[in-house]
Parts: C-alpha cells; sequence; structure tokens
C-alpha cells in the first residue's frame, strides 16, 4: 500500500467515524430492498391481514446501520412501526414543528406515532410487541388498546419514501388521555372529518393511509 492510498484509507475511515459519532445519529433496523421485496415493489398503501410473511424476513435479513448512511441509501430499506391511535369515532393527528430533525416533513401533519428500530427495540420478531415499544416510547397515555394490523406503506415518489418502508397498524384505545412526549410535535384527537382540513399539508404516508381509513373505517 502506497503512503497516498494510506492516508486517503485514514481519512476515509475518520470520516465515517464523523459520521457515526453524529449526536443524532444511531444504528437502526434496515433491510435490503431486494431482500425485503424479493418479487415485486408495493406501491403506496398495501392492505394486508397478517405481517407474517415480513416478519420472516426482517428477521432473516435484518441489518442495524448508521441512520446517517442509509438516509441516502435507496438500496435499502429503513423499517418503521407506524401507528394510528383512535379513540370512539376520533384520531390522534400530530404536526411536527419547523425544528424537527428531518427537514422534509417539517411543519407536516401525521397520523404515524412511532419511528426507526434500534437493536435494543428488539426483543422478539413479533411486530405488534414493537408497536406496544414504539407506542410508549412516543406518547404519554394512561389507558389500554387493542392492535390491529393493517398494512405496509411503500411509497417511492419522494426521497423519504425511497428509503422507508412502514408498517401500519390501528390502535384503538380506552381513554383520550394522549399526548406526544416530543417537543417536535404536538397533537391532538380530530374526527376523520375535522382532519381532513390537514389533508394538503400532511406527509405523504398519512395521506395515503387517510384515504384508506375514509374507506374502511
Amino acid at each position: 500500500m502506497t503512503q497516498h492510498t494510506q492516508k486517503n484509507k485514514i481519512q476515509n475511515n475518520q470520516a465515517k467515524a464523523n459520521v457515526s459519532n453524529l449526536k443524532r445519529d444511531e444504528k437502526i433496523l434496515v433491510v435490503s430492498k431486494n431482500k425485503l421485496f424479493p418479487e415485486e415493489v408495493p406501491a403506496g398503501f398495501k392492505p394486508m391481514i397478517s405481517f407474517d410473511e415480513y416478519e420472516n424476513i426482517i428477521t432473516q435479513h435484518k441489518e442495524f446501520l448508521w441512520r446517517s448512511e442509509m438516509e441516502t441509501n435507496q438500496s435499502y430499506k429503513q423499517i418503521c412501526p407506524y401507528l394510528v391511535f383512535s379513540f370512539q369515532d376520533r384520531f390522534f393527528i400530530m404536526q411536527r414543528k419547523s425544528s424537527a430533525s428531518e427537514q422534509r416533513l417539517k411543519n407536516k401533519y401525521s397520523f404515524g406515532i412511532g419511528g426507526h428500530i434500534r437493536e435494543e427495540d428488539i426483543t422478539n420478531k413479533n411486530m405488534v410487541d414493537w408497536a406496544h415499544r414504539e407506542f410508549h416510547e412516543e406518547v404519554n397515555y394512561t389507558g389500554s388498546f387493542t392492535v390491529q394490523p393493517l398494512g405496509i406503506l411503500n411509497d417511492e415518489s419522494n426521497d423519504v419514501g425511497k428509503v422507508h418502508t412502514g408498517f401500519v397498524f390501528l390502535l384503538k384505545g380506552n381513554s383520550s388521555d394522549i399526548s406526544i412526549r416530543s417537543e417536535l410535535k404536538h397533537g391532538q384527537l380530530l374526527t376523520l372529518e375535522e382532519c381532513a382540513k390537514h389533508q394538503e399539508n400532511m406527509e405523504t404516508w398519512s395521506q395515503l393511509v387517510f384515504e384508506f381509513l375514509k374507506q374502511k373505517v
């Protein structure tokens, strides 16, 4: 190895180390896009009854890689539980603030409670358990709820969607006492008719879920 090559290698390693040590960086659950979708890549929101097939794929092919690197790597999909909370005829909708770390989603409205999965979050391969954990990490809630799988979100029409895949669950609660933990957004319970006022300013995933909810719930 020449001195010049060795110097470049050291610089590249240092650059990777700097990225890895960013304050907001973390290793998250990802799966190769080709492994997650070996046949057909779903488009938009795909309703489905069981997540068993995807749970098996994720269990077999999961990796934990730096989020900063995955945000622009379209050969991987970041796996995200997307939890929609309802109480009676109202749904919990949140608005991200302008100071949100994901600038592509700032000020947008969202139904999706939850986020990226870290290695320490996984105690088994059951996505319903992941949903419970993510829900309690993201919100303050005093009641109980049931969990119903709704479908999968995969939208390739924008940069955010190209590197994320969401697994959507409907959480039916028995209490309206719910609030967001994060300072980067706030939330409220609204009917679907009231949510419609914010549809144009919803993130893409929420627009897709909203259209489904209007027809099915």
